[in-house]
């Protein structure tokens, strides 16, 4: 079954400094037409890095938009012509006192695939160290917060944690990616 929708015209309705807005109209595959809201995003990494001690790194920072305090992965934007990888690594030592020796990407998705192109590209932390200063981006307060595995499975399970991206690396880990915890029974 076809399901491909094709453009017929485009309308900027805002550009912004991380997203722009149009409003597309498309011709749908039975020949109706229909318009399309789209957020369109540069993409993003996010890294899940853990301590040598078992913890998970973790930042809580306001996030005005949902009105509470949220508690994520470090992860940012992608800045242009910027690698994934190196955007992952950028974030950790910026947002966190810590540093990672590479990273390997476990999955890249859509957040919200149903008006934005967001692509999120998560990666796994190899050879985390402590040796950074955390030096965030003017506007952004962030709070560094380490999690076991049991204050993982804690904090999942009182639904503390409300990010996607958050959430995917956390549960992948608990499953046993990358030689993570185990979810409890």
């Amino acid at each position: 079954m076809n399901l491909t929708e094709t453009r017929v015209n485009s309308a900027t309705r805002f550009t912004g400094n991380i997203i722009n807005v149009r409003v597309d109209q498309v011709r749908l595959p039975d020949g109706r037409l229909a318009d399309r809201e789209c957020v369109q995003h540069p993409g993003g990494a996010a890294v899940l890095a853990v301590t040598p001690q078992q913890q998970v790194i973790l930042v809580r920072q306001h996030r005005y938009v949902c009105g509470r305090d949220m508690l994520e992965l470090p992860a940012g934007k992608l800045d242009a012509g910027e690698e994934p990888a190196g955007c992952a690594l950028r974030e950790l030592a910026e947002e966190t006192p810590y540093t990672a020796g590479s990273v390997q990407l476990v999955h890249a998705f859509y957040s919200t695939p149903g008006f934005c192109n967001e692509k999120i590209y998560l990666f796994w932390a190899q050879d985390v160290e402590a040796n950074s200063q955390a030096v965030p981006d003017d506007g952004e307060l962030l709070e560094l917060v380490l999690l076991d595995a049991q204050q993982v499975r804690e904090a999942l399970a009182q639904q503390r944690i409300e990010d996607g991206k958050t959430l995917v690396a956390l549960y992948w880990w608990l499953a046993g990616g990358a030689g993570g915890g185990t979810l409890p029974a």
